[in-house]
């Protein structure tokens, strides 16, 4: 136990390694994502992508449901989708990174019952069929195999438990090969040159932004993954070329911070619709919601099984 947290001294593979000091250096710069603005934008995205309903309305169990955030971080999203039930659960937050400390210094205090774990979100010290929400917000990607990863945590559901979780969707094919290839080269960077040479790249997203000019795209173009009709020139190029996020209400470096999220990683793997439903049917889940979009896959999956009520006193896994 190290400040609260409890940590395993587990030696990663050089990938993840790199992952867990990228993410540990991206949410300590909490400047770059504490503002209302981006809380704001991401209280909307979750709403939009969850259908408009809380992954907690899912669950069976109305008292002392234990859920597990696979992928913590610094517990951002967390902290928007569990407010104002904080007192009515049992939370587990983990992350490979040691933002899962900041995870605790924010979170901690709103949850009465709460644990802190720092290590591989494959090798969890947690009892296979007893928890009642996986939620991993953006974070399966981010290991050797997406698949292996959502593998590695469906045991762990008790029946009737509920998996929420996103992952990034498959792009056009320009996009796929300029992702590939800038994250190749900043990933081999450290954190820091790497925030700071990431910065010519947001600023390209912000002057194409400004320019506030639209492009009437006559037909569709599949092999491109272009659709037709019109489009900010921003947007096309963000979405069929290169990741330069723009958003006129956040500053220069909440826009960095996205575009560090996308390409520092060594592993951000992309998949589709098709391919993350196939994992859910093998693994033996009913899909209760599938939300696709250009960004990414959200998907609400449920183990089968009566749903068993866990006194609000049980011991947390």
């Amino acid at each position: 136990m190290r400040d609260g947290v409890l940590t395993f001294a587990d030696e990663h593979e050089a990938g993840q390694g790199q992952t867990s000091e990228a993410f540990g250096f991206k949410w300590s710069k909490r400047e770059t994502y504490a503002s209302g603005a981006v809380r704001e934008t991401q209280i909307r995205w979750l709403d939009t992508r969850y259908g408009g309903r809380n992954p907690l309305d899912y669950v069976a169990a109305q008292q002392g449901p234990i859920v597990l955030d696979a992928g913590c971080g610094s517990g951002f999203s967390a902290d928007i989708i569990f407010e104002g039930q904080w007192d009515r659960i049992r939370y587990i937050g983990s992350d490979i990174s040691s933002a899962v400390a900041i995870a605790r210094e924010n979170l901690a205090p709103r949850c009465r019952d709460s644990l802190f774990i720092q290590c591989d979100l494959t090798k969890l010290p947690v009892r296979p069929g007893s928890v009642d929400l996986i939620l991993s917000e953006g974070v399966l990607h981010h290991t050797p195999s997406t698949k292996g990863a959502f593998d590695s945590l469906v045991p762990l559901l008790r029946p009737g438990g509920v998996f929420a979780f996103y992952v990034y969707n498959k792009k056009g094919p320009v996009r796929e090969f300029t992702d590939d290839y800038l994250r190749s080269i900043f990933s081999a960077m450290p954190p820091q040159q790497a925030w700071e040479d990431m910065k010519a790249i947001t600023g390209l997203g912000i002057a194409l932004g400004e320019m506030k000019a639209k492009v009437d795209i006559k037909d569709d173009i599949p092999s491109l993954g272009i659709r037709k009709g019109e489009i900010d020139i921003q947007r096309l190029f963000y979405w069929s070329v290169l990741k330069a996020y723009y958003r006129p209400e956040f500053t220069f470096d909440e826009m960095n911070h996205i575009n560090f999220d996308w390409f520092m990683p060594k592993y951000a793997f992309r998949q589709t619709p098709e391919e993350v439903r196939g994992w859910v049917e093998m693994a033996g889940l009913s899909i209760e919601h599938l939300h696709a979009e250009e960004a990414g896959i959200t998907v609400v999956a449920r183990k089968p099984g009566q749903a068993v009520a866990v006194p609000a006193d049980a011991p947390t896994p």
